[in-house]
């Protein structure tokens, strides 16, 4: 049985859901944040998973990539936000905390202050909630639910959307993740693709169903998760490989 890494974010929600409801129990389903898929695959614990693009970057010989899926947006994403007490041109010489769970967006938030906005800043990871990591720090990166609780919250704060940042400074879209196999994942790797292509299918074509079942909606309507839903593209086009080898070459170039 292939063991599929399963991120809990709103953002794969649609996908899991007719993923899990056609498959039945063909495969395990291990939960995490990305940094910890990411290792689960690494490690290969997991056979298949949306991980970090940047995962897949560092390691491209240890992978099957997976055509067609991924997560990215081309503009803001909505749940890559950096949280701030000043203006972004401003934190020049402080210490921005980032989320724990990220990797890639880690990594994009270097290029955006370094390379974008020609900041020297220290960047640090961290667990803490919002509002106690910006107690003693000037801004805090933080991804997924996380990130769209703390923006719907509407705090008195500069809310910067990294997607929307690159997709300004690139004209390209930013591939946050993308589907990757282990090389060991075997013959039942062509089905797994089937199904995967199936719910990609199904997800798009009825979000409504998709919102009235999706544990977020206490936080976001059911009209608001659809139109967050529509920001993001789950494709994996000429486009999206130009962002991907783009920000490549960005990591690459500053040792990330």
């Amino acid at each position: 049985m292939l063991k599929i890494g399963k991120i809990p974010y709103t953002n794969l929600y649609p996908i899991y859901y007719f993923l899990e409801m056609t498959s039945g129990s063909k495969y395990e389903f291990i939960e995490g944040v990305p940094s910890d898929i990411n290792r689960l695959l690494r490690e290969g614990r997991i056979d298949i998973s949306p991980s970090s693009s940047i995962e897949y970057l560092r390691r491209p010989e240890k992978y099957i990539l997976i055509n067609n899926h991924s997560v990215s947006s081309e503009g803001p994403v909505g749940s890559i936000l950096l949280f701030s007490r000043r203006p972004v041109e401003t934190l020049g010489g402080f210490t921005v905390l980032y989320t724990h769970q990220s990797e890639t967006s880690a990594a994009l938030l270097r290029i955006v202050l370094s390379r974008f906005y020609q900041l020297q800043c220290s960047l640090k990871s961290s667990g803490l909630p919002l509002e106690e990591g910006l107690r003693n720090h000037s801004a805090y990166l933080l991804i997924g639910d996380d990130a769209l609780m703390e923006a719907h919250k509407s705090p008195n704060l500069y809310i910067y959307d990294l997607g929307d940042i690159w997709y300004r400074k690139t004209g390209l879209p930013f591939v946050f993740a993308l589907w990757i196999a282990n090389r060991g994942a075997g013959a039942e790797l062509k089905s797994f693709i089937t199904d995967l292509d199936e719910a990609k299918d199904r997800a798009l074509k009825d979000l409504p169903k998709v919102a009235g079942t999706c544990p977020f909606r206490k936080w976001l309507s059911e009209k608001e998760l659809i139109a967050y839903w529509k920001k993001l593209s789950y494709d994996l086009d000429d486009k999206h490989r130009q962002g991907l080898e783009l920000f490549d070459s960005y990591i690459r170039e500053m040792g990330i």
